[in-house]
């Protein structure tokens, strides 16, 4: 089962990964040490260029590493699990680390089922197998950054954790970002001509995926060289949705209302939803007579 050449290139070409990882580096030596257990190499190398952050927006990797990190790789299954297991065993086919043999979680869905290795043989041979909340499960003859290469790429298809096949697929690290919305009132223009004129303002842009219901739409989409994410939408009300890093709050805040102003949508009110940023007016300062 063991890849004879680790698939992380093949990931990274697809995925191109951040400049600088989240929680991704520290001491491999005392995480195996605590957990009691080495831990296979691919999953190392995923760490290490990755960190902690998510593809797709579906799968979050698990690090085991930064004080602050809230999805810690660390052998927890058994203590959260346990007692579930002794009331309801037929729901639990697979034992739970440290068990012989149990299963340890590597990284979580947004569905918060788990992506976990089955510790059974050497490390480098661990198969995944996927637990869902509901108690269904998927085994995988293959390693975690196997499946990985083969979930991005199309050649698996899971139940447990959709992948959207129409949009390339990225990651997120797990960075700081505040969240800023735009409420915005109705303009001359379509809704589609609307979210041309913004896309090309703050061109170059990528897909996030988009959703249409009763006439009701959301589009999100990231600006590829930033990395800001922007949600356009009539879902909950006609507003434009914005995360960035804080020290980008004055550039996202021009760029994002110029190009408001392109599509002819007066700005009603603008909230800082989480984070510090502010884009409210700014009161004029007049020089002393």
């Amino acid at each position: 089962m063991t890849e004879a050449h680790t698939p992380l290139p093949r990931i990274t070409e697809r995925v191109p990964p951040p400049v600088e990882p989240v929680n991704g580096h520290g001491d491999w030596a005392v995480v195996e040490q605590e957990l009691g257990t080495p831990l296979p190499d691919d999953y190392k190398q995923l760490v290490e260029t990755y960190g902690r952050g998510d593809f797709w927006g579906a799968l979050c990797l698990c690090t085991p590493f930064g004080d602050d990190n809230p999805v810690r790789l660390e052998g927890s299954l058994l203590e959260d699990f346990g007692p579930s297991r002794e009331l309801f065993p037929e729901q639990h086919p697979y034992p739970l680390f440290p068990e012989p043999g149990g299963l340890l979680t590597w990284a979580v869905t947004e569905n918060a089922a788990q992506l976990c290795w089955l510790t059974e043989g050497s490390p480098e041979s661990w198969p995944v197998v996927i637990w869902s909340r509901d108690n269904d499960y998927e085994r995988y003859g293959c390693s975690a950054a196997a499946f990985l290469d083969r979930w991005i790429s199309g050649q698996v298809t899971s139940e447990l954790l959709p992948r959207e096949d129409d949009i390339a697929p990225w990651f997120d690290a797990a960075i700081d970002r505040d969240h800023v919305y735009v409420r915005l009132g109705e303009g001359p223009l379509p809704y589609r001509e609307r979210l041309r004129i913004l896309r090309d303002a703050l061109a170059p842009t990528a897909d996030r995926g988009s959703y249409a219901y009763r006439g009701n739409r959301q589009d999100h989409f990231v600006m590829t060289g930033t990395g800001w994410q922007l949600t356009y939408e009539t879902a909950y009300g006609h507003q434009l949705r914005v995360a960035f890093p804080p020290a980008d709050c004055e550039a996202a805040r021009a760029a994002v209302l110029a190009a408001v102003d392109l599509m002819g949508c007066p700005v009603e009110s603008i909230a800082t939803v989480h984070g510090t940023s502010s884009w409210e007016p700014r009161a004029e300062v007049r020089p002393e007579p």
